[in-house]
């Protein structure tokens, strides 16, 4: 630990050089204008010393900290945190709690998002403040991992506001790399399901500084009509009111502080983890199409790399259908040119047996056709019998029930002999014809 090597904010208020004890931890607080290292006698501090005076800003220390607390308190077996994490940040305006439940119903997601402003209104945090604390990194990061065990979380949860400092994001780092190494140690246990591969998303919600500020005031009008309206109406929830949303210059400098804090914060984020920049400039059904296009589904990303060898062998449909209709062309052509005759046959079968039966249902777009045709029993057969059909832009599906019908019964020895009827059950779809109703 590099002692004393950041300046906490209560030795500031001191004129000369002097050293501050609390425990093992020495804070030095330096005179800037004589550039003095030399100490000075102990000043009267009365009371404890706040904590956060104390806080030491190092990721490490602080995560390691946290993670033993969370260790004695739960067990080392209980650390059970979510397979899906989504950071949302954003600039101020930008949209996050407009989109936060489009964003869940997009990775299908149930919970509650946790946002950060919230969880520091919790009974804990308040108690922070009670004691006269300020809510700093540690008790951030101590409060959010014990919120991320919570078991409505477990398949996935979405983060409103976190991080946004530097400390904050050193210690998802930590965070994420426990994870894996929970993953490890249960890897071959039955507990593995509970610690599976985790998928970690950063989406940022986008709008320049003129569009943020914009919608802030306009945020700020909205928010005073609804309080003028709540003081006339009994019972009426009020809305939360931000002072920067009535104010132009405050309006411009929270959108600074995002650009230089939470902005580097989740920028520094961008190689490490899955990253989705989100142009959330437009109107929100084109801001709802963006985020559609960055969280498309990725199997290889999410899936645990043991199922994604395993389903390595069957094609995904989107690279079966990109030589469909010419490896479709080919089969039609060999048909013709290498079994001619079969091919004529099931033509003709397709003429004159079912053809009529369709066009009865050219309403509904649906026919079914039942039929014991031999010829249907040559595999080839209903190779050709489906292709012919989807190319002629029809959707052809083809079903074999065996049904066991009595045929001889024994008199002497009681014993019933079925043979075996084979129905071929033929379902046609295709888009059926619209008529007006009524």
């Amino acid at each position: 630990m590099k002692t004393g090597r950041r300046l906490v904010d209560a030795a500031l208020n001191y004129p000369q050089t002097k050293t501050l004890k609390a425990g093992t931890v020495t804070l030095f607080a330096f005179n800037f204008m004589t550039a003095s290292t030399e100490p000075a006698p102990p000043p009267v501090v009365p009371g404890v010393i706040k904590r956060n005076d104390l806080e030491i800003k190092d990721a490490q220390l602080i995560f390691g900290s946290i993670w033993r607390e969370l260790e004695l308190e739960f067990g080392h077996q209980h650390l059970r945190f979510p397979k899906e994490i989504i950071l949302l940040g954003g600039a101020p305006g930008a949209g996050k709690g407009t989109n936060t439940a489009f964003i869940a119903k997009v990775r299908g997601l149930t919970c509650q998002p946790i946002v950060i402003s919230s969880l520091l209104n919790t009974p804990a945090a308040r108690a922070l403040k009670d004691a006269g604390s300020m809510v700093g990194d540690r008790d951030v990061i101590g409060l959010l991992l014990r919120e991320l065990l919570r078991p409505e979380y477990h398949d996935g949860v979405i983060l409103d506001g976190f991080p946004r400092t530097q400390v904050q994001v050193e210690c998802l780092k930590l965070l994420v790399d426990k994870m894996h190494a929970l993953r490890r140690a249960f890897y071959h246990t039955p507990l593995s399901i509970h610690f599976r591969q985790p998928t970690i998303h950063i989406m940022v919600l986008f709008v320049d500084e003129k569009e943020s500020v914009a919608r802030q005031l306009k945020r700020g009008r909205e928010t005073k009509a609804a309080l003028e309206l709540a003081s006339r109406t009994a019972n009426s929830p009020l809305p939360e009111d931000r002072p920067t949303d009535h104010d132009e210059s405050l309006a411009q400098r929270r959108y600074r502080v995002f650009k230089e804090q939470t902005w580097e914060a989740l920028q520094s984020l961008k190689e490490i983890f899955h990253y989705h920049f989100i142009n959330a400039q437009g109107p929100v059904a084109e801001v709802e199409e963006n985020i559609l296009r960055e969280l498309e589904y990725q199997s290889t990303l999410e899936l645990d790399s043991r199922t994604v060898d395993r389903l390595r062998g069957v094609p995904v449909a989107s690279q079966i259908i990109i030589h469909a209709r010419q490896e479709l062309v080919k089969r039609l052509d060999s048909y013709e040119l290498e079994h001619g005759a079969l091919f004529a046959k099931v033509i003709a079968f397709i003429e004159n047996k079912i053809i009529p039966i369709v066009l009865r249902h050219a309403i509904s777009g649906t026919a079914h056709i039942n039929t014991e045709d031999k010829l249907l029993e040559d595999p080839l057969a209903l190779a050709m019998l489906i292709d012919v059909f989807s190319e002629r832009g029809y959707h052809a599906g083809v079903d074999i029930h065996r049904i066991e019908i009595p045929d001889r019964l024994d008199l002497v020895t009681g014993k019933l002999t079925s043979r075996t009827k084979k129905v071929f059950r033929i379902e046609i779809r295709f888009h059926g014809s619209e008529i007006r109703r009524g």
